[in-house]
């Protein structure tokens, strides 16, 4: 057994992106034993595709971070039998870095709730091991956790539900905030991990005046190494700590005492949050590339624009555009759930293609009747009144067009030549 403590790694996002792969083989390496890699999937334990997302974590290990992983599979403590709750637990015990990550901060909170995994969590950080939580995962360590899909996709009252409090044993006081600087609203504010300015404000007020709030940005890690007492940000953006209505901004690369996240002295300067900190746009490896969901909003756009415009080849080349962009954000790992919204986006846009369709015209007979039909009925006027010089004349015009008539028994026809 390890003598000294171990990491604590929180992620705003990107857990199984490209961007994370040295961030994993940095912890891996600094383990004091034998890597024992294991991937919990509780946070996702609701969905029907659980094990794909477990599978997909040990392909990444496997490939890129070039470790082998191992799932302790804890789904639903109401399903799990009690031969696979132990397992389950067996496996933590023996493990010495432990991922877990997406799905419901408040699903996962509610399974490990009267549960010995909080306390073996600890336990391993205790022992020298790593625990890393990101995204959902990174919202359920400190002492309150940020409902999200309650709030943002079911629209319940701002409300805060207790987190399982990892972080206090090691002397923090702190709600964790993944997804700081989301921007896949693209129309409307998903800073703050959905939630928007507005309504973080609001929820800010709610929480009692000691806890701090830590905001991590997409595809950034702060490493807290409990036995040096020193964080690390790592990554592409930046991670925020505020308290008391001030704020102190730590970017890529910054070391800094643990002290800080406990209350003490701090090498910065507070500031108070204004829009212009807040408001920060999506980091990417290349300031010149455009992010995934810079890239999707602008496909929108050209989409809609050629729909306006009844021009197919633009509308034909977003889709395929599109299409072409999520392939490629699979093969670069990008987000798992961004991939997915990402596709949900091009269904919705197939759907408005397929109904502009079936509102037009299916020839070109059908589009010209309504005109047609008028001359025709001007030029029976004329007929009826003998003006066979302008009767002639709006015939001779439509056949110049291509339109030809052809007076019978019941009256005037007309077909496209």
């Amino acid at each position: 057994m390890s003598s000294r403590k171990g990491v604590i790694a929180l992620m705003g996002s990107g857990e199984l992106t490209a961007t994370m792969v040295e961030v994993h083989k940095e912890l891996l390496v600094g383990l004091s034993g034998p890597p024992r890699a294991v991937f919990l999937d509780t946070p996702a334990g609701f969905q029907l595709n659980i094990d794909h997302l477990s599978q997909r974590a040990v392909e990444y290990f496997r490939k890129h971070v070039q470790r082998p992983m191992s799932i302790a599979s804890y789904k639903s403590k109401e399903v799990d039998t009690p031969l696979e709750v132990e397992q389950a637990l067996h496996t933590l015990r023996e493990a010495n870095f432990i991922l877990i990550g997406p799905g419901s901060p408040t699903y996962a909170v509610r399974q490990w709730q009267h549960t010995s995994i909080p306390e073996i969590l600890t336990k391993r950080v205790e022992d020298g091991g790593c625990l890393v939580a990101a995204s959902a995962a990174a919202l359920t360590v400190g002492r309150f956790t940020l409902p999200v899909y309650e709030i943002y996709k079911v629209g319940q009252e701002l409300h805060w539900v207790e987190g399982i409090n990892i972080l206090e044993h090691f002397g923090f006081n702190l709600v964790v905030i993944p997804h700081w600087n989301n921007a896949e609203g693209g129309t409307h504010d998903t800073r703050f991990c959905f939630m928007g300015e507005s309504r973080f404000k609001n929820l800010e007020s709610l929480l009692p005046e000691d806890v701090a709030i830590f905001g991590l940005d997409e595809h950034t890690a702060c490493l807290i190494d409990l036995e040096k007492e020193e964080a690390v940000i790592k990554g592409l953006g930046s991670v925020t700590l505020r308290r008391r209505g001030a704020e102190i901004v730590f970017e890529k690369g910054d070391r800094f005492s643990l002290d800080v996240l406990r209350g003490g002295e701090v090498g910065k300067d507070w500031q108070a949050p204004t829009r212009e900190q807040t408001i920060q746009s999506k980091p990417t490896p290349d300031a010149e590339e455009k992010s995934f969901w810079d890239r999707i909003h602008s496909i929108q756009e050209a989409f809609h624009s050629g729909l306006e415009k009844d021009d197919p080849r633009e509308t034909t080349n977003a889709l395929l555009e599109l299409d072409r962009t999520i392939w490629q954000a699979k093969q670069d790992l990008e987000n798992e759930e961004s991939i997915s919204q990402g596709r949900e986006i091009l269904r919705d846009l197939l759907v408005l293609f397929g109904m502009r369709l079936e509102s037009s015209p299916k020839d070109g007979a059908n589009c010209l009747e309504p005109l047609v039909e008028e001359f025709l009925q001007l030029r029976e006027r004329f007929r009826q009144n003998q003006q066979w010089q302008e009767a002639d004349a709006i015939r001779e015009s439509l056949q110049r067009a291509g339109i030809l008539i052809e007076d019978t028994a019941d009256g005037p026809r007309w077909r496209l030549q």
